[in-house]
C-alpha cells in the first residue's frame, strides 16, 4: 500500500471516528459549537485536529490509527495530552 493510500485510508477512519462519537462532550459537540467556545475551547478543538492529522499520517498500523483517534474524539483534553506526551515518535 503507497503511503498516499495510507493517509488516505487513516483520514478516513479519523473521520468516521469523528462523526462515530456521540456522547458527551466529545470532538464532534465541540466542533458542533465551534463559535460558542470559549479561547481555551478553540485551542483544544485546533491541537485535537492536529492530532488527527498527526496519526493519518503516521506509519503506525491501521488499528493503532483507530484507537489514537478514538481516544482523541471521546476525551478530547486528555486524549491529545496523552498522545502528545506518549505515543508521538
Amino acid at each position: 500500500m503507497t503511503q498516499l493510500a495510507r493517509a488516505g485510508t487513516a483520514a478516513s477512519v479519523a473521520a468516521v471516528a469523528l462523526f462515530a462519537a456521540g456522547c458527551g462532550p466529545n470532538l464532534f459537540n465541540r466542533i458542533s459549537n465551534f463559535w460558542s467556545l470559549s479561547c481555551c475551547g478553540v485551542v483544544v478543538v485546533i491541537l485535537d485536529v492536529i492530532a488527527l492529522l498527526e496519526i493519518a499520517q503516521s506509519a503506525r498500523s491501521t488499528s493503532d490509527k483507530i484507537l489514537w483517534a478514538a481516544l482523541i474524539v471521546l476525551f478530547p483534553i486528555l486524549g491529545f495530552v496523552v498522545y502528545y506526551f506518549f505515543a508521538r515518535k
